[in-house]
């Protein structure tokens, strides 16, 4: 059986791990000209914090977002199991509660377990809540070692812009597109996201931190050399070539709410992309003839990059189970 395979991302990526740890012959194409160039997966936060998202999130995401994270450990060096804390500034006390009603796994921390824990928030923060058994990764780097780990089974990323399901001369063909599928599957929909990529040599965090807000989530995730991801704004259009001065302006002013240090900080980088979504915000399957499209990953896109690319082997290996798949309604 050969598999080919569109999308570079972090589904088509995980995808074509499952399917070759399986022993499927794969083959990957990517519409870019380098890794990350055009997919969101590039600008991902990399939280694996399955829990922190039940508090927003349906059931399947927690239940496989777990499933995930021991995924991620055996397929990448760089996780740390650090678990998340959340915080909130006092004005949004009453907030924070109702995230920890809403979320399980979890523990208050007092003033002083967060300085222990977070020795540079020291004093900052009264109260919050602690997920132990979440981690986070470096996206970008994750991306890499995939790709990576593919290579020394002979499977490299083909770069062709003009590649089309049509060209794939193999048994199945799996899209993984993203919101560049949305011409196929017209029920996707595109919600933007913004992030900015920080430097400080100021402050050090070792876990990733959710600080609350009464419209959106806002983290910052460390990684190495005095890089912090910021992110991220959740907006329901498809727009992916700007941020806007309020999204600057807010993302900013939460980041300098945790830590003023952060109001010195370098913005090395501003990311803004288009998540593909479904209705109701959960990953799907569709098939048309012998293409498996898997879509809909939002912002979800490495917490449940592992557990639909296990669906979707499952589809392609089991002609039953692909005939199960829901069919596209191609516009």
């Amino acid at each position: 059986m050969t598999v080919s395979i569109i999308g570079a991302g972090v589904a088509g990526l995980t995808c074509a791990c499952v399917l070759v740890d399986q022993g499927v012959s794969v083959k990957i194409y990517e519409q870019s000209d380098a890794i990350g160039s055009n997919a969101c997966s590039w600008y991902a936060g990399g939280m694996l914090a399955p829990w922190c998202e039940s508090e927003s999130s349906e059931q399947w995401v927690l239940d496989h977002g777990i499933e995930s994270i021991e995924w991620w450990d055996q397929h990448t060096s760089n996780l740390t199991k650090n678990g998340s804390l959340v915080l909130s500034m006092q004005r949004d006390k009453r907030d924070i509660q109702r995230y920890a009603t809403l979320t399980e796994n979890h523990r208050w921390l007092n003033g002083s377990e967060i300085s222990e824990m977070e020795p540079d928030l020291s004093g900052r923060f009264e109260r919050g809540l602690f997920y132990a058994d979440e981690a986070h990764l470096d996206s970008r780097l994750a991306l890499q070692q995939l790709v990576g780990y593919l290579s020394s089974k002979n499977v490299d990323v083909q770069f062709d812009r003009s590649i089309t399901v049509n060209d794939c001369n193999s048994d199945y063909v799996i899209d993984c597109r993203g919101y560049g599928a949305r011409h196929d599957l017209p029920e996707l929909r595109g919600v933007k996201g913004e992030m900015l990529l920080l430097k400080s040599n100021d402050i050090s965090l070792s876990r990733a931190v959710r600080l609350v807000h009464p419209r959106y989530p806002l983290y910052i995730v460390p990684r190495a050399e005095g890089l912090f991801m910021l992110g991220a704004t959740m907006i329901e259009n498809d727009e992916r070539h700007r941020i806007s001065a309020r999204s600057m302006l807010e993302l900013l002013s939460a980041a300098y709410a945790l830590h003023p240090a952060f109001g010195e900080a370098e913005i090395l980088e501003i990311g803004v992309d288009v998540r593909p979504a479904f209705s109701n915000n959960l990953p799907q399957l569709r098939r048309n003839k012998n293409t498996l499209y898997v879509n809909g990953l939002y912002r979800h896109g490495f917490l449940l990059g592992p557990a639909i690319a296990k669906l979707a082997a499952q589809a392609i290996l089991d002609e039953s189970k692909f005939l199960e798949v829901k069919p596209c309604a191609l516009s």
